[in-house]
């Protein structure tokens, strides 16, 4: 199969990336530095990612707000211009089948992200649900992150007016000759800004971002780092078509207006199995758990209780580069999720000790003004 390149395929290139198949694209999985450098860079000062393997899709059109509530648990009637959501796409059994990030760029238009590995199915959802409205896919837009405690600064100088901005708020500016539709949000847990910039420009842009002294390019090893650290969900890891809302420990997602007792109660594919996992629980919760030692755990390997009895299984699973430690993420029997539980994991017929311990593992830093 040929890989699809992104807007900065020369300049990974040119900055000496190792590039992998990721999504049907051709990626950098991280630079000369090494993942644990770029990772530590990101928390310290900023990193520069390139996201533009995402899908980008425009919905435009009379009832657009309630043909997207039809398809996601959140109150977008509600959401406010230039205001962002997460949302997720429900199966009719309530399990996920994406999540994205839905913003409001007019009365009846909005700006959706949606992740690289789902973007033909989720754009081939949203066409099936289209009822009078248009649906565009931008293909020729780029995608790009600053991320990091030092990000603000670098925009307040590249463009002030989206220095301003808070979390999940976005604002239709220009840099340069580039228009630019900016929103303060990420994947890594810090402070920061996502940039979808036209694909002619964005070369330009990136380049421009990385003459700041305090901004290095990130690749997509260190960026899953840093999700894991800041114990935010990677699709097809914590989030599957078998897995709700609920389980996941994201009942937060689910607009209090959507829900059983609120003022548009369900509609949205799956609402009555929600509405019975969230009065009776489920029986599995997501739970970060700390590795004892330096030896990492790994994804799909089994989670055991003292009396070595299998309780879980293990999700995603890293170096946690800020924490100092391997870390996990992984879904166990309910009534061990307290924090502080002890707990093993078979790591190929050795038990490798493991504690349950509240995430994110590292204090998200999301500027709220």
């Amino acid at each position: 199969m040929t890989l699809q390149t992104t807007p900065l395929d020369t300049l990974h290139r040119e900055l000496g990336a190792k590039m992998v198949p990721f999504a049907g694209f051709d990626m950098p999985l991280q630079y000369p530095p090494g993942i644990i450098k770029e990772h530590l860079q990101t928390r310290a000062a900023a990193g520069l990612f390139d996201v533009s393997h995402m899908g980008q899709v425009i919905i435009d059109g009379p009832d657009s707000a309630s043909m997207l509530e039809s398809m996601v648990p959140v109150d977008i009637e509600g959401l406010g211009q230039n205001r962002q959501t997460y949302a997720l796409f429900t199966n009719d059994q309530g399990g996920i089948l994406d999540d994205l990030i839905i913003t409001r760029w007019g009365p009846e238009q909005f700006f959706l992200v949606v992740n690289a590995a789902c973007k033909a199915q989720d754009f081939a959802h949203l066409q099936a649900h289209l009822t009078g409205q248009s649906m565009t896919v931008l293909e020729d837009q780029a995608l790009i992150a600053l991320q990091g405690p030092a990000a603000r600064e670098v925009m307040s100088q590249l463009c002030p007016e989206a220095a301003g901005l808070v979390f999940m708020q976005g604002c239709k500016t220009a840099i340069g000759a580039a228009e630019v539709y900016i929103t303060c949000s990420g994947y890594t847990g810090e402070d920061g800004f996502e940039i979808s910039v036209p694909a002619s420009h964005a070369e330009g842009l990136a380049r421009k971002i990385l003459s700041f002294p305090q901004v290095e390019a990130i690749g997509l090893g260190a960026r899953d780092s840093l999700r894991l650290e800041a114990g935010l969900c990677l699709y097809g890891h914590e989030l599957t078509p078998d897995i709700d809302p609920v389980r996941a420990g994201l009942l937060w997602s689910i607009s209090k207006a959507r829900r059983a007792d609120g003022e548009r109660a369900g509609g949205f594919p799956g609402a009555d199995c929600i509405f019975e996992h969230i009065a009776q629980s489920t029986a599995l919760r997501r739970v970060g758990l700390m590795v004892e030692g330096k030896r990492p755990v790994r994804e799909g390997q089994r989670v055991l209780d003292e009396q070595g009895e299998q309780v879980g299984e293990v999700c995603s699973a890293g170096f946690g580069a800020t924490v100092g430690g391997p870390i996990a993420i992984a879904y166990i029997k309910r009534e061990l999720g307290e924090p502080g539980t002890s707990l093993m994991v078979d790591v190929r017929g050795k038990m490798l000790p493991v504690t349950v311990t509240r995430m994110p593992f590292c204090r998200q830093r999301y500027y709220r003004g």
